[in-house]
């Protein structure tokens, strides 16, 4: 597998903990969207660390094509 699954071509908006890391899914396979459930094992993909600062709301890229990932870019727009 070398390109991802497209988990949605949406984002997913997740309520974040400050100081919480969390663990984004960049293959796409994972049953745990946005979030890494080991599902990327025998591939070239690994998840995407992302600590958050604040208690807020993080936009998830669910196309796995943006290019500030883990954060959407809007980039499910040209799929």
């Amino acid at each position: 597998m070398s390109e991802p699954v497209v988990a949605q071509k949406s984002p997913y908006a997740i309520e974040v903990e400050a100081g919480k890391s969390y663990f984004w899914c960049a293959c796409g396979q994972s049953s745990k969207q946005p979030f890494c459930d080991g599902s990327h094992k025998g591939t070239n993909f690994t998840p995407v660390k992302y600590t958050s600062e604040t208690d807020s709301k993080v936009f998830f890229c669910g196309c796995k094509a943006s290019g500030k990932a883990p954060v959407c870019d809007g980039s499910h727009s040209k799929l």
